[in-house]
């Protein structure tokens, strides 16, 4: 599930910072009404807490699996989304919030995640947007790979579900995003390989609320449309047979 070196969530020390925030909303307005009271579910990769929180409230039932024990309660499962310890058709629903990118091969995760569903099931999945935008931070973070929309869309039909929702996230701060990773690209950063947890970026308080703030019009869009650019891709999508 994670790449040699690499461990949790940066979420784990930094849980308040505002991306990890702002991907909670976001993904709430963008995939809740499709696990509303589902039943039992799996929350894949859920040390990091901040984006999963609503997850567990509107489905019901929920058990945690991570690779990382650290980000895990008492009641959590160690374990790997490539070999996933639970029989065929134990949930209705699974998330795996930025973990997928995180696996190789990326076909043998999301066929554990089909296998493990009942049919009709829902699975949610975030991952990073844009080849373009890789740089010694996706190095660090443990990741195989960012997505386009279409490119997400085409990995989850291939392992056998249909796509219900995939939209872009983080547009209204996308180009500081472009920006920044302009700058890593510009600098030749470098990192000599995957961190056991990144360190994300220090801002200032007023900073960090501003940007969740600026995120707050992504949230309002989304409850009515899809859109069209971002940082990275949200999506739904439902077991088939």
């Amino acid at each position: 599930m994670t790449a040699l070196g690499h461990g949790g969530s940066p979420s784990i020390a930094a849980p308040d910072y505002w991306w990890y925030r702002a991907r909670a909303d976001l993904l709430e307005s963008a995939l809740r009404d499709l696990v509303e009271g589902v039943g039992t579910a799996l929350d894949l990769g859920s040390a990091d807490g901040p984006s999963a929180a609503w997850f567990r409230e509107a489905a019901g039932r929920v058990a945690s699996l991570d690779i990382d024990p650290r980000g895990l309660g008492s009641d959590g499962v160690c374990g790997s989304a490539l070999q996933l310890p639970f029989a065929d058709g134990t949930f209705d629903a699974v998330a795996a919030f930025d973990v997928i990118e995180h696996c190789a091969p990326e076909a043998d995760a999301l066929t554990e995640v089909h296998r493990v569903l009942r049919p009709g099931g829902r699975f949610l999945m975030s991952v990073p947007a844009y080849t373009w935008a890789w740089t010694d931070f996706d190095v660090a973070n443990g990741h195989h790979r960012r997505y386009t929309r279409r490119r997400a869309v085409a990995a989850v039909e291939a392992a056998g579900f249909r796509v219900e929702r995939a939209t872009y996230g983080f547009t209204t701060v996308f180009p500081l995003f472009a920006a920044e990773r302009a700058v890593r690209k510009l600098t030749r950063r470098r990192t000599d390989g995957p961190h056991d947890i990144v360190e994300v970026p220090q801002v200032p308080p007023a900073l960090n609320s501003a940007l969740r703030s600026l995120c707050g019009v992504d949230r309002a869009a989304l409850r009515r449309t899809d859109l069209p650019f971002g940082s990275s891709v949200f999506l739904g999508a439902t077991r088939t047979g």
